[in-house]
């Protein structure tokens, strides 16, 4: 049954109930007797705290006080007296009652808004119309009366100005600017009274008129409202008060200019016969009629402002100057970069300390003994890392006391046997587990070369680092374990692989080395039988047999590796030893005369340089101050220094494992894996190659691993153009969906991202850690 039915089909009303309370009594909790005998304790104080008020309360509102606040007999019984005994009244009623008793006027029914509370000479004059006594717009004429204190501004406003109008005549023209009389009406004409009357309303301009006079000041403006009203009625005309009597009582109210009727107005009452234009009146911010003195004050700019400004204009002659100066130097600085870029080129000769060698001609000259690298692979478990021990030791390339300091340690993890290994196996990791993960490298020399090992991990899990040896070596060293059941299982595994992986990056000599074959006895049969399986194999995977030797050896007591065995049951064997066979083996052949190519191994910091590598000279030739290309970062870098087998040197050639100190380059720069490759013919980062290879395992379009020495990236194969004919090399099939193992087919492969590489380096390609294909790029 599926959710939704599930839900369809659920009885909410059941839970509902439960919900609810269904089977809870609805009855109230009883209280434990320590609550009801504190209810009852708390009661009993309350009533004798509240005395003859107690009456007023019942015993269920005290009980219901203490238990709301938890028996706290102060907040109890603050409570009941706020709440029941003496409760506190608002007489609201009377209020509006009182308010509605009032006669409602326009200034009290908008008493409470902010916006009335405007300078007096600012507020709205109702005029009352001309033609109609008393009409729409009609009022009171009762005089005002000015207070004492209005009284007393106006006089000291009348002698501040007579004193000015004796000193300076020139701040009465002032003055009069500020506030023009009308030209008709010489009511008007003295400024001085209306001024004072203005400051006297002035007093009261932020005061906040109460509801008691809130009538007188209504009849007050409808009162200057008739007056104005019978100004602008011709019919009506009253004679002007002289000025002089305006001036001697300043308790008579000053005149208040009105503007012309609307249209509106001229409309419903008719023209008026009055043709006075009203003069403009213009106000000071914030809209106040100033005395002179304070006008003067402040008309001129405060010394903040003048300080201010002249700090502003002295700063925009600086800007106004550096932005000049800018311009210039920038108009030049630009002229001096194309220049430079123009100039600009990849300085190719060496340092000064370069001694300019003819590298080819010095190495010709060199009696040296020749070099060589070869690869110790197998199964893991074989014994390559002990067969190696036991060569150094016997070499005497690793003295004895080492050996023992090994053998103790070893003894007390309990791997005894383990104690050549460790001559290799350096990692505390690789010691504890037994195994080696990483390519050990290590040299000795013999009467006619000087070797490099390079001890590759047998793991499947570290297949990438036995890639990274193989593609250093000049030629091969196969363990194989004679042990029952060993060779069998390796066969299977890791030996298989690594024999393919050797015949795809080039190496073409292998040295097949029995090991542990003390352990059945030196049988000669078990000899022959692993020889002729594995000759069978290589044959079968493209080694020639004769590139292809065989010695029965034993790594843990060193017979047949430096010296013939004495064992009575080897005395069968009469063939060469494993270090004949190495020195019988020829390197391969070196491209001394092709550009500079080196696959960087290693990178660390050392005290001769902040950036060293290390890594094998695939082709070309190197001195110290030369000049290289790092790629796929494409970072310049210089030689400062050498090292060959621990010794510096002013040269190398290719096939030399060589160490290298750099100098001006970040070491951000440098990865494992990069190629340093010469600065006039640097090798391509691409992104996208087609490669002929050999197909270990099914072929189609999918993501694989591309494997190129130290270097490995993700990439995918995007088609498979051709089925290539093994022997001719031709066109066998063209456009396959897959490939079958053992094929030869041209794929094209894209990489996630650019790398470098170019036609004749061997990559292998890997996916899910198994190896499905190898070849050549194209």
């Amino acid at each position: 049954m599926s959710r939704h039915q599930a839900y369809r089909n659920y009885d909410y009303e059941n839970d509902l109930d439960e919900y609810e309370g269904e089977g809870y009594s609805d009855r109230e909790e009883e209280l434990d007797p320590e609550d009801q005998a504190q209810l009852n304790a708390g009661t009993a104080q309350i009533r004798v705290a509240l005395g003859n008020e107690s009456s007023k309360v019942t015993t269920q509102q005290i009980q219901e006080a203490l238990w709301h606040y938890y028996y706290d007999v102060d907040k109890s019984i603050a409570y009941l007296l706020a709440k029941f005994i003496a409760p506190s009244t608002k007489k609201k009623e009377e209020n509006n009652d009182k308010l509605h008793s009032q006669r409602l006027a326009f200034a009290s029914f908008f008493d409470d808004m902010p916006w009335l509370n405007v300078p007096k000479d600012r507020e709205t004059v109702f005029v009352k119309p001309p033609q109609i006594p008393g009409g729409l717009l009609g009022g009171a004429s009762s005089t005002g009366k000015m207070s004492k204190l209005q009284a007393l501004a106006a006089a000291r406003k009348k002698k501040a100005d007579d004193q000015k109008s004796e000193e300076k005549p020139r701040q009465e023209t002032r003055q009069s600017d500020h506030t023009p009389t009308p030209p008709r009406r010489p009511e008007f004409a003295t400024t001085s009274s209306l001024t004072d009357h203005l400051d006297g309303l002035q007093l009261k301009e932020n005061i906040r008129p109460s509801a008691s006079t809130t009538g007188e000041t209504a009849a007050l403006k409808f009162e200057n409202a008739n007056v104005e009203g019978d100004q602008m009625d011709g019919t009506r005309d009253t004679p002007a008060k002289p000025p002089a009597q305006v001036e001697e009582s300043p308790s008579t109210p000053a005149p208040t200019e009105t503007a012309a009727p609307s249209p509106f107005a001229q409309a419903l009452l008719g023209p008026t016969n009055n043709s006075t234009t009203p003069t403009p009146r213009y106000f000071q911010f914030p809209y106040m009629n100033l005395p002179s003195s304070i006008a003067d004050v402040f008309s001129a700019p405060s010394p903040d402002d003048v300080v201010l400004k002249a700090q502003s204009q002295a700063s925009s002659k600086k800007v106004a100057a550096s932005a000049t100066k800018k311009k210039a130097a920038s108009g030049e600085k630009k002229d001096e970069v194309a220049g430079g870029v123009k100039g600009l080129k990849i300085d190719d000769a060496p340092l000064p300390k370069s001694k300019n060698l003819d590298v080819l001609k010095e190495f010709e000259k060199t009696k040296s003994k020749k070099s060589a690298s070869f690869v110790v692979v197998g199964h893991v478990d074989a014994g390559k890392s002990t067969i190696m021990g036991r060569l150094l030791l016997d070499l005497n390339v690793v003295d004895q006391r080492t050996i023992q300091k090994y053998r103790k340690e070893a003894e007390n993890i309990g791997k005894s046997s383990f104690a050549l290994a460790w001559v290799l196996d350096q990692r505390s990791e690789e010691r504890s587990r037994g195994v080696t993960i990483d390519v050990a490298t290590n040299k000795f020399e013999t009467e006619n070369t000087s070797f490099t090992i390079l001890d590759a991990p047998g793991h499947r899990d570290f297949i990438p680092n036995m890639i990274a040896g193989a593609s250093q070596a000049d030629f091969a060293i196969l363990v194989v374990d004679a042990s029952t059941g060993a060779f069998e299982a390796g066969l299977k595994g890791q030996t298989r692989e690594h024999s393919l992986l050797l015949r795809s990056m080039g190496v073409s000599r292998v040295i097949v080395a029995i090991n542990k074959l003390d352990m059945v006895g030196w049988s000669q049969e078990r000899f022959d039988e692993i020889s002729q399986q594995v000759s069978g194999f290589l044959s079968a995977t493209g080694f020639q047999l004769k590139n292809v030797s065989f010695v029965p050896i034993s790594g843990l007591h060193g017979d047949n590796i430096v010296t013939r065995s004495t064992d009575a049951e080897a005395s069968w064997y009469v063939g060469k030893t494993l270090v004949e066979e190495l020195e019988s083996s020829e390197p391969m052949a070196r491209a001394l005369h092709k550009p500079l190519r080196l696959t960087i191994s290693e990178v660390y910091r050392s005290t001769q340089s902040p950036l060293t590598v290390s890594g094998r000279i695939d082709a070309g030739s190197l001195q110290a101050g030369d000049a290289l290309l790092v790629q796929p970062s494409g970072e310049k870098a210089y030689i400062k220094s050498l090292e060959l087998d621990q010794e510096p040197v002013d040269w190398a050639v290719a096939g030399q494992n060589v160490v290298i100190h750099l100098s001006n380059i970040d070491p951000v720069h440098v990865r494992v894996g990069d190629i340093i490759c010469d600065i006039r013919q640097p090798i391509a980062c691409i992104d996208t190659f087609t490669v002929k290879v050999l197909a270990f395992d099914i072929l189609m379009p999918m993501q694989v691993d591309v494997h190129r020495g130290r270097l490995h990236a993700a990439g995918q194969i995007l088609e498979i153009p051709a089925l290539l004919d093994k022997v001719k090399g031709t066109v066998a099939k063209k456009k396959p969906r897959i490939v079958k193992p053992a094929n030869v087919a041209r794929v094209v492969v894209k990489m996630g991202t650019k790398i470098p590489l170019e036609a004749g380096q061997r990559v292998v390609l890997r996916s899910g850690g198994d190896t499905v294909a190898a070849g050549l790029l194209e």
